[in-house]
């Protein structure tokens, strides 16, 4: 083989491996930071501590393979479960209110001549930048009776004080929450999916007499349809693992147990009863669930959204 071939094969090897050495950083973030905590805790919800004797000496307390034994504990706690219901009650309630309004403003910030658009688009934005701590904070300091400014105002029109922190007005008091957050970052989606329908196809509908509206319900939201389904899907996860939220409002009111959602549970059965093997357990179920129900639902509208077969 001459030096030139030779030349060539190892520049054509080199070249081969570029987008290897690009994609280094992604893959070793992956398997650090994604796959191998995942490995630890279904590691960890096969595991459990025997204690031995009373349980006060170094070597009373012994790590021992426990199979599926905490998986069995999970399925079989009432509190997961009750959780579970408040979560898919918390979803069905959330998602459409959320997702709603978020077509509804984009589809409004779409019309021409919108006055105003520039600010609307930010001003409905801006809550998706303030963090969840943050904004479960600032809420719940306006749900509290004694420094919300709502028991002023119903003072002056003679009506009752609210109190969104009692009782079953607490579960809504928590999806106001994710409303507030969640319907910025949904719009801006669908708002630049919008955008990036072409103008012939409107001015082509405008001409066969279509209002705005008719526009709107047979042209637009058709077409958007994939983005929709991207943004439940991303914001079914997001329902699936709520956390935040509930766990800075428990602070401010009774009503909210420490098991009141799933990951509530894991976080209080991992550290405050310190039993990480059957929070192991637990996290590996709502991470399994999470992907079913994402998949699936994806499955489901494969063929209406994207034009694909389900295979």
């Amino acid at each position: 083989m001459s030096s030139a071939t030779t030349g060539r094969s190892r520049r054509g090897a080199a070249s081969r491996g570029v987008p290897y050495l690009f994609l280094a950083p992604a893959i070793v973030l992956f398997l650090l930071f994604l796959l191998l905590p995942v490995g630890y805790a279904v590691y960890l919800s096969l595991r459990k501590v025997k204690v031995s004797g009373l349980g006060l000496g170094r070597n009373s307390r012994t790590e021992i393979f426990a199979g599926l034994e905490n998986y069995r504990t999970a399925l079989s706690d009432p509190e997961l479960w009750g959780s579970a219901g408040r979560v898919v009650a918390y979803g069905l309630t959330l998602l459409p209110i959320m997702l709603g309004l978020a077509l509804l403003f984009a589809l409004l910030l779409d019309r021409p001549r919108v006055r105003l658009a520039r600010f609307s688009r930010l001003a409905i934005f801006l809550p998706y930048a303030v963090p969840g701590l943050i904004a479960s904070m600032l809420w719940g300091f306006l749900y509290l009776p004694a420094v919300s400014p709502f028991t002023d105002l119903a003072g002056w029109l003679g009506l009752p004080a609210p109190d969104p922190l009692t009782g079953g007005s607490v579960f809504f008091a928590i999806v106001n929450i994710a409303v507030w957050g969640g319907v910025g970052f949904n719009m801006i989606v669908l708002f630049t999916s919008l955008r990036a329908i072409p103008a012939e196809i409107y001015e082509s509908a405008r001409l066969d007499g279509c209002t705005e509206f008719q526009l709107a319900v047979r042209i637009k939201i058709p077409l958007l349809l994939p983005s929709l389904i991207m943004t439940t899907v991303f914001s079914l996860i997001a329902t699936l693992q709520v956390f935040t939220e509930p766990l800075t409002v428990r602070s401010l009111t009774n009503s909210i147990s420490s098991t009141w959602t799933p990951l509530m549970k894991i976080y209080r059965d991992a550290f405050a009863q310190n039993d990480i093997y059957s929070a192991a357990a637990s996290s590996v179920l709502i991470a399994g669930v999470t992907l079913v129900v994402s998949f699936g639902f994806l499955r489901l509208v494969q063929r209406q959204a994207f034009g694909g077969e389900n295979r």
